[in-house]
């Protein structure tokens, strides 16, 4: 089994994937759902870390430090920072920012490692669908100082268009950040993990495709 195929039986088992008929906020009908809240045990963040780990590795995407946005973002790029270390001997900072900047004591916006001019940063985020939290914390990154955002990692690209353009949300934030994603996964793995037997789901597959058709991106 593949990282990527051990992974999607890590979502199925976690309750993250699922499949039926759901509304999404969009308002698409959609026949499966990722619901990243579904993490929440020590184990799983643990296992989560060595997929991220193993995405920065497998894409070899140069990486001095891992930012977390607040807040979903922060465990996410500890875990990461975790597992580079104990799976590949890759020591890397870590930091996330403050919803609000702090007016006491070291104050500043960001906790973990402060940035510097040139420093190697990868983001770490659980999905993305409009680009919105890309494009909040890009100037506060820039701002801190002027470092380069060398990518970022999320669980799963859905390859589906946006709802005011016939591009997703990975292929717009590089064309207007100028940031390329990563994913653990991507949609289409998903529906070979069904095919091949390694998740349930195979009444679904019809409906997946059918759903890809309509909204769906390729690249």
């Amino acid at each position: 089994m593949t990282y990527k195929e051990s992974f999607i039986k890590f979502m199925a088992d976690c309750g993250v994937l699922t499949f039926g008929d759901f509304t999404l906020k969009s308002g698409r009908k959609a026949p499966y759902f990722v619901n990243t809240g579904n993490y929440k045990t020590g184990a799983h963040l643990a296992q989560l870390g060595k997929y991220y780990a193993e995405c920065i590795k497998e894409n070899n995407i140069p990486v001095e430090t891992l930012f977390g946005p607040a807040y979903k973002g922060i465990p996410l790029a500890v875990s990461a920072a975790c597992a580079l270390y104990e799976k590949y001997g890759m020591e890397v900072n870590y930091c996330f920012d403050r919803k609000e900047a702090k007016d006491h004591g070291e104050g500043g916006v960001f906790v973990g490692k402060q940035l510097t001019g040139g420093e190697k940063v990868v983001i770490i985020e659980d999905v993305m669908t409009s680009g919105k939290a890309l494009r909040e914390v890009l100037p506060k990154l820039k701002g801190a100082a002027d470092v380069d955002i060398t990518g970022m990692v999320i669980t799963v690209d859905r390859m589906e268009k946006a709802l005011d353009s016939d591009m997703s949300a990975v292929q717009a934030a590089d064309k207007e950040f100028g940031v390329k994603v990563y994913s653990i996964v991507t949609i289409n793995d998903i529906i070979s993990a069904i095919e091949n037997g390694i998740v349930e789901g195979k009444e679904y597959i019809a409906a997946m495709k059918e759903y890809r058709s309509t909204y769906g991106v390729e690249y």
